[in-house]
């Protein structure tokens, strides 16, 4: 069966399902950068951060970025910055640059 042949509210749940597995391996993992998964895939925890809060603006939900950044990062945005992430490498950077001009 395809994705687009299940019901609506099959769809959402696993479509759901899919996101907290996605957060929970993030959570797993927070030895990775946001801009390693910038450089590799395009997109970092800020991102899905954004996208949660625009989800919410699109339904009406008054939520605010830090909540959004919070169901994210598994905490406050400001204490995971603290305790995870360590400042980008020279290498880091350089690849970010290529990325952004390719």
């Amino acid at each position: 069966m395809r994705h687009e042949d299940l019901p609506s509210a099959e769809q959402d749940a696993l479509d759901a399902a899919t996101f907290r597995r996605l957060l929970a391996h993030l959570n797993a993992n927070r030895d990775v950068q946001n801009i390693d998964l910038m450089i590799l895939a395009g997109f970092c925890r800020n991102c899905l951060g954004k996208w949660y809060q625009a989800a919410a603006d699109e339904r009406g939900v008054e939520l605010g970025d830090e909540a959004a950044r919070e169901r994210i990062y598994g905490m406050p945005y400001a204490d995971w910055k603290r305790d995870f992430q360590a400042p980008a490498t020279p290498e880091q950077l350089a690849a970010m640059a290529a990325r952004d001009k390719a």
